[in-house]
């Protein structure tokens, strides 16, 4: 039997400033960010609607579970109310204890859900709604 993947293969978290919401990433999740290349076939002219720019976060497409990226585009925004990506974490509390001095909000701190560990809930500098997940 193979390894077990989780069913979310890719997110994309919509920004309307890459390098501010670049920098808010790095910062809360100490990780280092890529400019992703434009995908042949998808290029197009900047200013139009078709045009976007992506930031990878780090991340390996033959483990289990999802990477991702930052996108800015004139067809998607940024904002609260849609998906709700949760990160993964040793101990939440680390990653929400860094989002305000990058730029954010605490929405809902560190909170136990019970045997499925500990969560919160944040703004990211965007206006995006984000979650960080813990077992501890």
């Amino acid at each position: 039997m193979g390894t077990v993947r989780n069913p979310i293969g890719w997110t994309e978290i919509y920004v309307t400033d890459l390098p501010r919401a670049q920098k808010f990433y790095e910062t809360v999740l100490a990780v280092k960010m890529e400019a992703a290349p434009v995908p042949e076939g998808m290029e197009a002219e900047e200013g139009s609607d078709e045009y976007f720019e992506m930031v990878f976060f780090p991340g390996d497409m033959d483990a289990a579970g999802s990477s991702g990226a930052l996108v800015k585009s004139a067809m998607y925004k940024p904002g609260p109310g849609g998906t709700l990506n949760y990160f993964s974490c040793n101990d939440c509390a680390v990653e929400i204890g860094r989002v305000e001095a990058a730029g954010g909000k605490v929405i809902a701190p560190k909170m136990p859900i019970g045997q499925y560990g500990f969560c919160g809930i944040c703004q990211d500098s965007e206006g995006n709604q984000i979650g960080f997940h813990s077992m501890q």
